[in-house]
């Protein structure tokens, strides 16, 4: 899309990528998850197993997730991306070993992933 220095333009661009916003709401599935601690320590634990089984990243059949990011109870910031491309973000940091327990009672395990390689290209 061509650089346009006009509110009318840019107002009907708004309105187009609202209108994209409204159809992921309504016409797809997303996964919501908070990270209490992503704040504090900029990365973000996605679980991909629990007490033993499958679980989160490696089971889901959402379309998206959005990740808030909590500071306190307060939300600073809602990431949201495609599940397809944070399952390829996450297996990046599987396989360099960035494994961690956590969740309830650290009876979780899940991939750590700065923050900035979720908002930039991983």
């Amino acid at each position: 899309m061509d650089y346009n220095n006009d509110f009318k333009h840019d107002l009907e661009v708004g309105q187009v990528y609202e209108k994209k916003l409204g159809g992921i709401f309504e016409n797809s599935k997303i996964e919501v998850k908070a990270d209490f601690m992503a704040y504090r320590t900029g990365n973000v634990f996605i679980e991909f197993e629990s007490r033993g089984k499958k679980s989160g990243i490696s089971i889901s059949e959402s379309d998206y997730y959005a990740i808030f990011i909590l500071n306190k109870m307060t939300i600073e910031y809602c990431i949201m991306l495609s599940t397809k491309n944070l399952k390829k973000i996450a297996r990046k940091y599987f396989k360099k070993g960035k494994i961690v327990k956590g969740g309830d009672l650290n009876t979780s395990k899940g991939v750590l992933i700065p923050l900035k390689k979720i908002v930039t290209k991983g």
